[in-house]
Order: structure tokens, then C-alpha cells, then sequence
């Protein structure tokens, strides 16, 4: 990503430049080339390193949802759910406030795709409440691995669904992967449907958000409004009002105070995600979508003590080779095209 602008910067009084210009007008235009290459190469150097930063602070956050959200265990999953997606609709309503240097209601998303951004909405919304409800049932580690077969689910969507070819080196990975599954659910004596629903409902909510093409913060508001009346009815009549808060008022607070940073959690990483998108090619933001789950599995084993089995390590082996296989063969293919 070079800036235009970056070239209305150049000083004429550089040092060198008036002697180029003296000698002919081929020196002079080399040494402009050279400059121009000098302040590319600064500007590619700073967005990457700006990038990776964002990157690492999304995906990190992400990677350590689980701490937060067991701090919320004694708080019904439903209602965990309702105050993430109000709290998350403040937030962006804030942020976009704040950004147009004016509070508007009006959601200049265009209309065709407002009903994309509705159904993928739905899908987010159950991802949530899986999500949450796993991490405060135990199942940390088994969220990991939705998340960790999420890139070969979207491999497959986008086969079946968009209908791109699959070539030889995504048809070992999704073969190994399944291997890997197969291996899961022998082990557990169940399919591992925590984790396929994760995977399946974020990898289809990541291919509408793809044909929407809205901006995400403006897209989070929007999905965040969607979702807050059927989930409060859910939770007005399957819970009723601020059900499973502790008696004590400092708990009281404390669990308040914990739903309404809800919205900030949840919104800040996609804010840094959208900026790291901005700058870092795919193939290198690809790479850091496994810190997350890599995060939430070791919090899963060695935080909170989750068993993992011989049988298990050895299925996760499986998933773990079939994602490194297919980023070896993206990075060499994008180095080949570079080259």
C-alpha cells in the first residue's frame, strides 16, 4: 500500500538534489526514483508494522475470551448474551458518533444489503450464545477447535456455496482435518457439535459479510440493533430480568459493571481487526487467525484444568498439520507471485 501523497512531501532542498539538476535531467530523475522508492518502502514498512500490531491485539483479545466470560459464569448464558449485544450496539453507536462528529439513528447501509446483514446477524447471535454457553460449561477446549477448523469450513462453504475450485493442496488439508474430527468424535463417543456449530455459523456469517461489503463498525452497529429484541424476549421469557445475579451489592456491581464492558470487549477487537485488515496483505493476516483458538485451548488446559485425553492431543495433531500445511503452501504461492 503505497500513499500518493506521500510523493507531495518530497524536499526539494535534499541535499544532492540541486547537483543533480545541475549535471542533466536523467541524474535528476534518477535520484527522484530513489527517493520515491526510499519513502515507499518506509511508508510499506510502517503500515506492516502498525498491522501486525492491530493483528495481535484482535486476535489476542479474542484468544482470551474465555477469562472474561468465566467471570460471568454465575450469570445465565442468555442474559451474558443479551448485555454483549446492547452494550455492543452503545458502543459502535458511540464510536460512529464519534467519528462523524455527530449522533445520528439513520443506517446508511443500502437496502439490498440490509437483508444480508440481517440473516448474518442471526447467525452471529448463535455463535454467541454457543460460545459463551460452552466456555462457562467446560468446554473451552472444544471451542478452540471450532475456531481452529473455521479457515478449512470456509474452504468448504466456498466450494460448495460460491463455487470455487478446490485444488489439490485444500483437498489434503480438508482430508487431514476430517481425519482429525474423526478422531475427536471417536474419542468423546460424539460428534463434537460445540465445535462444529462454531465453525459453521462463523464461517457462514465471515460469507455474507463478505458479499455485504459494509464497513464493520458500521456493520456491528447495525447487527447489534438487529439482534437486541428477539434476545431480550428470550431472556424476558425464558428468565425473566437480571436473573442469577448475586444477592451481595459489591457482587451485584461487580457483575454489572462486567456486562456492560461486554460491548467494549466484544467491539474493540473488530475495531483493531478492520484496521489490521487495512494493512496487512490476507495471506499474512491469515497466519494470525490461529492465535486466537491457540489462546483459548491453552487457557482451556492449563487455566481452568480441562482433561485432554492421549486419543484427543492426537486429533488436534491431525487439525494443527492440515492448518500448517495449507499457510506453507499460500506463503510459497504468494512468494511465487511476488517473485
Amino acid at each position: 500500500m503505497f500513499n500518493p501523497q506521500a510523493l507531495q512531501r518530497l524536499n526539494p532542498k535534499l541535499p544532492g538534489l540541486a547537483r543533480a539538476k545541475s549535471k542533466d535531467s536523467i541524474c535528476h530523475r534518477h535520484f527522484i526514483f530513489l527517493v520515491e522508492c526510499k519513502e515507499r518502502l518506509e511508508y510499506v514498512l510502517m503500515q506492516d508494522e502498525k498491522g501486525t500490531r492491530y493483528a495481535l491485539l484482535a486476535y489476542g483479545a479474542w484468544g482470551l475470551f474465555p477469562l472474561y466470560w468465566k467471570l460471568l459464569a454465575h450469570v445465565p448464558a442468555i442474559e451474558i448474551l443479551y448485555n454483549r449485544v446492547f452494550w455492543s450496539w452503545v458502543f459502535y453507536t458511540v464510536l460512529i458518533t464519534f467519528q462523524k462528529q455527530r449522533f445520528t439513528w439513520k443506517i446508511s447501509i443500502p437496502r439490498p444489503q440490509l437483508k444480508i446483514i440481517s440473516i448474518a446477524s442471526v447467525l452471529l447471535t448463535v455463535n454467541w450464545f454457543i460460545y459463551i454457553w460452552a466456555v462457562n460449561a467446560g468446554h473451552i477446549v472444544e471451542t478452540s477447535l471450532g475456531y481452529f477448523i473455521n479457515p478449512l469450513v470456509s474452504v468448504g462453504l466456498g466450494v460448495w456455496i460460491q463455487k470455487e475450485t478446490l485444488n489439490r493442496d485444500k483437498k489434503i488439508s480438508i482430508a487431514i482435518a476430517a481425519l482429525g474430527v474423526a478422531i475427536l468424535t471417536y474419542e468423546a463417543g460424539r460428534l463434537p457439535w460445540i465445535a462444529l456449530s462454531l465453525a459453521v455459523s462463523f464461517g457462514l456469517y465471515g460469507l455474507l459479510k463478505k458479499r455485504a461489503n459494509i464497513s464493520g463498525v458500521e456493520s456491528g452497529q447495525f447487527e447489534s440493533l438487529i439482534m437486541i429484541l428477539p434476545v431480550l424476549g428470550i431472556v424476558f421469557f425464558t428468565q425473566g430480568p437480571m436473573v442469577g445475579l448475586e444477592p451481595s451489592p459489591m457482587s451485584t456491581f461487580n457483575t454489572v459493571a462486567l456486562l456492560i464492558f461486554s460491548g467494549i470487549v466484544t467491539g474493540l477487537p473488530l475495531v483493531w481487526f478492520t484496521e489490521a485488515a487495512r494493512r496487512l496483505p490476507l495471506n499474512i493476516l491469515g497466519l494470525f487467525q490461529y492465535l486466537a483458538p491457540t489462546l483459548q485451548f491453552l487457557t482451556g488446559v492449563f487455566i481452568f484444568h480441562e482433561a485432554v485425553s492421549d486419543l484427543k492431543w492426537v486429533g488436534f495433531f491431525f487439525i494443527w498439520m492440515a492448518l500448517a500445511f495449507i499457510s506453507i503452501q499460500s506463503l510459497r504461492k504468494s512468494r511465487r507471485r511476488i517473485t
